[in-house]
């Protein structure tokens, strides 16, 4: 789709912190992060919402987040992981290309859900994004 966001990063027209990539996923750090290392996992095909997915891509993009999510524990330091997925403007979705949150937990993180958004630091993304990359890699 030509207006979606995540569809420009899946296609490399959009710039994004990309740490994993599959035959029908990408994950990239979200840019505004509830914690260290947020990252969201989308289909390569565009789909909406959960009604709308493949699937096949759904079952891609559940394993690839958990790979994230195994990353961020081994690479990351996280003492948990909080997968979110919403569906609908009800549901706090912002972004209408379906999408699963990969959100570290750090004890003591201060994290209350929903968080509110704000832009993360670029060279803390940077970092964050190369330590998840290098995981991802060896998986």
């Amino acid at each position: 789709m030509s207006d979606c966001i995540f569809c420009a990063i899946v296609a490399g027209d959009a710039p994004a912190r990309i740490v994993h990539e599959t035959e029908r996923t990408v994950a990239f750090l979200d840019l505004n992060p509830a914690t260290r290392g947020h990252t969201l996992v989308v289909p390569r095909a565009h789909a909406r919402d959960i009604h709308d997915v493949a699937p096949a891509d759904l079952a891609e993009v559940a394993t690839a987040a958990q790979q994230v999510a195994a990353a961020a524990v081994d690479e990351l330091g996280a003492a948990g992981v909080n997968l979110i997925q919403s569906s609908g403007a009800a549901a706090f979705q912002t972004v209408f290309h379906l999408h699963l949150h990969v959100v570290p937990r750090y004890a003591e993180d201060g994290l209350v859900l929903p968080w509110v958004p704000a832009p993360g630091d670029a060279a803390d993304m940077d970092a964050a994004a190369g330590q998840l990359r290098a995981a991802l890699a060896l998986r």
